[in-house]
């Protein structure tokens, strides 16, 4: 049995849904929200139980429709572990699987082209080998390591010692083909892939470094949208998509929008609450951690300017994280002095207050399920 390959032309993703005989229990893999109805049209077509809308990787080209399937079809949500999307509920690590009816699929960490990103192996009942590769290794391609935390080092890990150790007869279902093939197999891939084969490492960074794409058109909208399993929290999306013009600073951007800023490497995401507050309330990963204002006192830090500059690179914007807003504005004006483009992030960390002094309730970063940890 072959799994069902369904094409979205606008992208060029595929999206896959495969299905056990017996159960008709179904899985559906990198789903898009403008094919949503044809999605739903092949589940009755194929009397099929959707339990599981899954992603390889946070997707820069399109919004998944993960979290709609999961209101509408019942399925439950799961994404890689290390791409942030904190709204799955699975969290996948390697190794882990998935069940439907009496079939599985196999996770993979294949990081690379993302630093989360995941292929998925399923044997179907003829016992043939597939793998579900993502945007890690496409027909004679890979994706690309320049966004995103991506790294050519790790994708030809991932490629040569991940992927390419799976059996050649393993047919390959890449996430993308702009061509319009359809599938390859990894013994193909091995031999002929103009990307990484017969490449070493150094070749193949060289390879990486040298493409100069263009930055993906949808990647401000989609990247936020699938942070949250692609259910956004304003109806047009205009809060995700653009900063808001402010007085003294840049502007203020959503939780959502700085997050996809600080994962593609656009902008430095700076907390400016105090040690304490990151220590017992939680603390963004991969934040830069610097307080505008220390104990004892609450008195202005002296190290700010300097732990500012040092932290942003030439070309970097600058976001900004507090409890509710306010600090990482006045933090923003400073940036902002300091010949920064600064931006404040709407709400902070815990969001305002309820009506019963609780926060976490109104909006946040928290609230809004980006990553965050707690010691």
């Amino acid at each position: 049995m072959l799994p069902i390959q369904l094409f979205d032309p606008e992208s060029s993703t595929y999206t896959y849904v495969l299905f056990d005989e017996n159960t008709r229990e179904a899985l559906i893999i990198d789903p898009v929200d403008t094919q949503i109805e044809r999605d739903l049209a092949t589940l009755r077509q194929y009397g099929l139980k959707l339990v599981w809308a899954v992603e390889t990787h946070a997707h820069a080209d399109h919004i998944t429709s993960a979290g709609q399937l999961a209101e509408l079809a019942g399925a439950r949500t799961a994404a890689p572990a290390g791409c942030g999307i904190t709204t799955a509920a699975v969290q996948l690590q390697d190794g882990d699987t998935l069940n439907f009816g009496s079939q599985h699929i196999l996770a993979l960490a294949t990081p690379g082209h993302t630093a989360g990103s995941m292929s998925y192996v399923w044997r179907g009942t003829d016992g043939q080998a597939h793998v579900f590769t993502g945007d890690t290794l496409l027909i004679n391609g890979c994706g690309r390591t320049d966004f995103q935390s991506g790294s050519a080092e790790a994708l030809y890990h991932s490629l040569t010692q991940v992927l390419f150790k799976l059996p050649d007869e393993t047919t390959v279902w890449p996430g993308h083909d702009y061509q319009g093939r359809t599938h390859s197999t990894i013994g193909q891939e091995k031999a002929g892939n103009a990307r990484v084969a017969g490449k070493s490492q150094a070749e193949f960074v060289a390879i990486m470094d040298g493409l100069n794409l263009p930055r993906p058109r949808r990647i401000d909208e989609a990247v936020p949208a699938n942070l949250t399993s692609g259910l956004r929290h304003d109806a047009e999306g205009a809060l995700l998509m653009q900063p808001r013009p402010a007085a003294g600073y840049a502007g203020d951007v959503s939780p959502e929008l700085a997050w996809a800023w600080a994962q593609s490497g656009e902008a430095v995401l700076v907390d400016v609450r105090t040690d304490a507050e990151r220590e017992w309330v939680g603390f963004v990963p991969g934040a830069v951690a610097l307080s505008w204002k220390v104990w004892p006192g609450m008195a202005l830090n002296p190290e700010f300017d300097d732990g500012l500059r040092k932290a942003v690179k030439p070309g970097q914007k600058t976001v900004l994280l507090c409890r509710s807003g306010v600090r990482s504005i006045a933090a923003a004006r400073r940036a902002t002095e300091l010949g920064l483009e600064a931006y404040n992030i709407l709400e902070g960390f815990e969001g305002d207050p309820d009506g019963n002094a609780h926060r976490g309730q109104k909006g946040g970063w928290r609230y809004r399920g980006l990553p965050w940890r707690q010691n």
